[in-house]
Parts: structure tokens; sequence; C-alpha cells
């Protein structure tokens, strides 16, 4: 696949550290040749210097010849032109990266797509999303839902006292056949493995499961993870997160949301509805106390600053706050927040990252998700007619060692996947893979 990306922000870098795992023809445009020589140094990429907005630029890069147009820039009206001009110039697919809520309104839809944007990726509404997810399912680092809620994938942390801890695959399904379930990946430090029967799980790894619906608490028992029972939240920032995670959540919950600039936390005021709206800045300990930290169930610190979301989680932490979420942008901070004690990591860039991921991948995937926990992607794929993945039973075909079959849906009935196995036209699958055996895995769902 020719694939152009306007922009090499840290959704661009990301992009094309995915896609250069694959066997993709990748072109950047940008106007900074520092970005461009330093991308251009990792990965085996054309790049071309130019504003994403010149028709000369565009032509530079090939526009025209590109199965997918990816505008990523720090500007929305620049991803919004450079689109609709690369669809003019003959891109078979554009995707912009946006901004404003207005665009995402589905009677505006088709506004868009006669402008020649086929997909829209607003980040903060994707990081809105997760974070909502993670408040409805409390306890578990992550949780994603297929096949229409009828299978669950999430991730938790093993600790000492968890009955699993110290032993292999095998010996825990043995155990446990009855269960609906299986460990599809086992992150371990800086290393993500796809696990084997005589794989240990060890104190310490975050694994990840998929279960049937059905089995969930079934599974969190097992492990030792105690149900969060949330009624308060706290959020910290006014930003477009915040703003929106506070509108998903102000009817079902007591949000309590903290701003400090004056003009912005009266606008807020008037936008949420049932949201307690203080202008503050909300960093110490002793301001904490005094607004009733120890009544909060929740504390989400989105300010758009990643070192103050680190440090007001961890003192909402040791103030005795159940479950805390920071947004953290950088990556060099993302990377050291994993070993601190803070509940869930979010960043919004590697979530919008992995959405526009989706669309790259040469087969029929519905759906791609990534876990900050995890150098692994999970892709949902419906199985077409005359899949490769259909000609015989799960064990004895050489699926890539970097990707596992964790389940899938037929017919309206989840099924969990063993080596017999049989996957067949019309399935769901939910699949576990390492990012350079993705390709590899797509092959197998043509």
């Amino acid at each position: 696949m020719r694939i152009v990306i306007a922009g090499v922000g840290e959704v661009g870098m990301y992009l094309a550290d995915m896609l250069n795992r694959g066997n993709h023809d990748v072109v950047i445009i940008d106007p900074v040749k520092e970005k461009l020589t330093e991308i251009a140094t990792y990965y085996d990429l054309m790049t071309v210097q130019g504003t994403a907005t010149s028709l000369v630029t565009l032509q530079k890069a090939e526009v025209g010849d590109a199965d997918l147009f990816i505008a990523v820039t720090r500007t929305q009206e620049a991803n919004i032109i450079s689109s609709i001009l690369a669809k003019k110039l003959g891109a078979k697919k554009t995707i912009a990266r946006i901004d404003n809520n207005e665009y995402v309104i589905e009677e505006h839809r088709q506004i868009i797509t006669e402008l020649g944007i086929d997909s829209l990726v607003y980040p903060e509404i994707l990081a809105s999303n997760e974070i909502v997810n993670i408040i409805k399912h409390p306890g578990i680092l992550k949780s994603i839902e297929f096949a229409q809620g009828r299978l669950t994938l999430f991730s938790l942390r093993v600790k000492q006292n968890t009955p699993i801890a110290n032993r292999t695959l095998m010996e825990i399904d043995k155990q446990y056949s009855d269960l609906k379930a299986r460990v599809v990946a086992i992150s371990r430090g800086k290393h993500t493995i796809i696990p084997r029967g005589g794989d240990i799980i060890k104190p310490g790894d975050v694994i990840f499961v998929v279960v049937e619906s059905e089995d969930r608490d079934k599974v969190r028992q097992i492990l030792n993870q105690e149900r969060i029972d949330i009624k308060n939240i706290m959020i910290l920032g006014g930003s477009r997160i915040g703003i929106k995670t506070a509108q998903a959540l102000e009817n079902d919950y007591y949000v309590k949301l903290f701003e400090k600039d004056r003009d912005k936390s009266v606008m807020l005021a008037d936008i949420l509805q049932k949201t307690l709206v203080i202008q503050a800045e909300a960093r110490t300990a002793d301001f904490l106390i005094d607004e009733g930290i120890e009544r909060v169930d929740a504390f989400i610190a989105v300010t758009g600053n990643s070192e103050i979301n680190i440090l007001t989680s961890l003192l909402a932490k040791q103030l005795g706050v159940k479950l805390t979420i920071a947004e953290v942008e950088n990556n060099d901070y993302l990377q050291l927040a994993r070993k601190m004690d803070i509940d869930y990591l979010i960043n919004k860039k590697l979530i919008a990252a992995s959405h526009i991921f989706a669309h790259t991948i040469s087969a029929s995937v519905i759906t791609v998700q990534t876990f900050t926990e995890t150098q692994a992607e999970v892709l949902e794929f419906e199985v077409p007619e005359g899949a490769k993945i259909t000609r015989r039973p799960l064990k004895e075909i050489d699926f890539p060692k970097g990707a596992i079959i964790g389940g899938g849906e037929r017919n309206g009935e989840s099924f969990i996947a063993v080596g017999d196995t049989q996957i067949r036209p019309g399935d769901h699958v939910v699949v576990f893979a390492l990012p350079d055996v993705i390709e590899k895995v797509a092959k197998y769902f043509k």
C-alpha cells in the first residue's frame, strides 16, 4: 500500500513506526527539514519538505498514486484542506485529524464526505471514550468490548498472592478448564510476550485476557481483583478531554471539575449541566483535602501538562483515591509513569494513531485498539469467504508466532479460540499481534 502522511508530530511518528514494519511504501510530508532528516534516519521511507496545503508539495509526494493520505499536522485547517486537495489529485482514501466537535456530528457527515474526506479522527473524543470505559469497568487496567459486547479483552496486573502467579498457562488452563477465557499476551518490563502453554505468569506481569462476557466477573475473582464502587469523580483540567469526559459521566456520577483559568471556568459552568465547576489549580495536598479528596473514588488528571497530571495523580493515590487516571502525552514520561502507582495512563496520540492504523491493514479488519502497557495491537477481523484462516483448525495452521487468536463471535454466539477451533466465513475474530507480524496476520483474513 502506498501511504502519504502529512505531519511529523507524535501521531505521524508513531504511524511511521507502525507502518515501517509492514510492506508499505510510505512518504512523509513536513515543512521542517530537521524533523524529516530525523525520521529518515530511523525508518526506510521517502520524505518531502513543504506544507501539506501546497499543491506543488502534494504533487512532489505523488499523492495521486496514494492508496491512503493521512493528514495529522498540528492544525485542523491544514488537515482538512490537504485531505481535500489530495482526494482531488487522485488519492484513493483520505483521513484528517480534527479538533472541532461540529465536524463529527452525523448530520454534517455527508458534507465532509462530499468534500473528499473519507474519515475524521478526533483524538480527544477517542481519549474521553477510553476514560469513560475505564470508569465503567474499574479495577481493570483497560477493557475493550468486541463482537457487539459478547467478548471482552482486558488487562490486569498480577499480584503476588494471585492464584495463577508462578504457574504455567498449561497448569492454569487445566485447573480452570470450565472458564471461557484465554490469556493472549503478557507484558513484562519492556517486553511483550505472545504466550504458549509453557510460559509462566509471574507477579508484576500485566496479562491480557480475552473472556466471554458472562465469565468476566469469575476471572476477576480468580485474579483477586476487587470491584471498585465509583460514585464521586474529580477531574483536574478543563481541556477538551476533561469537558467531554464530564459530559459523558455527569448524569450517572457526582462530578467535580477544577480549571485554573477564570474565563474558561465560567464557560465550562455554562456547558456542563450537572458537573460542579471550581476555578482552582488543585495541585496541593491541603487543597485536595479541603475539597474532600477522602470521599473521591476516581481522580482524572487531563490538564494537557503531563508532569502535572502524573504528580497530582500520585498525590491523589497517596491521599486514598481508589482509582487514578493521568493523561500523559510526553512519550519519555509515559515510559516512566508506567512504573509508578497510577492506575491508568491515557495518551490520545497513540490512541488516534492506532485508530488510523486500522485503515492501513489490507484485510477485513473492523477495529484496531492499542494498550499503553504493551507494544502489541488488538485487531478485530470479519472473516471473508475463502480466507486462509478458514481452511483448517487453528492447531494445523502455521499462524505467525508473534500473534494469537483470542476468540470470536459466530451467529450471535461468542467463543474462546483453542487448538481445535475452526474459523468460518462470517466470524468476527479478535487477534492480539506484535506490530512486525500484523501484515502477515492480515494475509490469513483476505
